[in-house]
């Protein structure tokens, strides 16, 4: 009886779905690191700027100060979680050297990739989900363009995925994990029209934030949520695709390399 081998379709969807899975498993075994941190730290947001300062503020853009927030609020969680989870993962597979075996494997370079980025942008939505529900309990949130939020979240999810991919193939220790984050990402989120309509800034100042990607995707989430933005949405999506374009091709030509990856 002739044994029937498996096309190379199917093997990359079962090496693909078994990569995705193990992230998913280490995502929840550690649940505490994970889930529940980005919880404590979005209420206590919600409490502090919604409850007490947003009170002060008062309405903007036409709504109150709490509905406004959330939606960058939400992106923000998504974001730093999407960016955490690949570089945490990806840096730990190299430093545990057996990212090795996966390069060496018949598994194309895209499926590792994909893998990878998945169980990070699962991760994004996992705690994005987790601050809706958060955000539900302080304010109204109405989804007035459901395609345009599903859609923003997964395509910034799926940047700061694959930019935390790129910080995890530099990295040589783990203290290396933690740069881009504190003295990158972090600025550019909190200057990216979370807490503030970039209206309210002078001209020198929008036109530095315009330069800021995250701006842009906070913006096309807040579109979807609330129906509406600082900046026409097909700017926030041609934007979005283009970092995606770039950051795939680089990290693909990265993983051909094994840049960072082999002794």
């Amino acid at each position: 009886m002739t044994a029937t081998v498996p096309s190379t379709g199917h093997a990359n969807l079962v090496a693909l779905g078994t990569i995705v899975r193990r992230e998913v498993n280490r995502i929840l075994r550690i649940w505490g690191q994970t889930l529940v941190p980005p919880a404590i730290t979005m209420t206590l947001y919600f409490l502090i700027f919604g409850g007490l300062i947003g009170s002060r503020i008062g309405d903007m853009g036409g709504y109150s100060y709490m509905q406004f927030i959330v939606p960058g609020l939400v992106m923000m969680s998504v974001i730093q979680n999407s960016y955490g989870n690949i570089a945490s993962s990806f840096f730990g597979a190299k430093f545990g050297r057996h990212i090795e075996e996966l390069l060496v494997s018949p598994m194309p370079n895209w499926v590792i990739l994909a893998g990878y980025v998945a169980g990070a942008v699962l991760r994004g939505l996992m705690v994005g989900g987790i601050v809706m529900v958060i955000a539900l309990l302080f304010t109204d949130v109405r989804i007035a363009h459901p395609l345009i939020t599903l859609s923003t979240v997964l395509l910034g999810a799926t940047i700061f995925a694959l930019a935390g991919f790129l910080n995890a193939v530099y990295a040589k220790k783990f203290d290396d994990i933690a740069i881009v984050p504190t003295f990158i990402l972090t600025p550019l989120t909190y200057f990216g029209g979370v807490f503030y309509s970039i209206t309210l800034l002078p001209g020198w100042a929008q036109t530095a934030t315009h330069a800021n990607p995250i701006f842009y995707m906070v913006n096309a989430f807040r579109y979807g949520l609330l129906g509406t933005s600082d900046v026409p949405l097909w700017i926030a999506y041609a934007l979005m695709l283009g970092f995606i374009a770039v950051l795939a091709s680089f990290s693909l030509w990265l993983l051909g390399r094994g840049t960072g990856m082999r002794s």
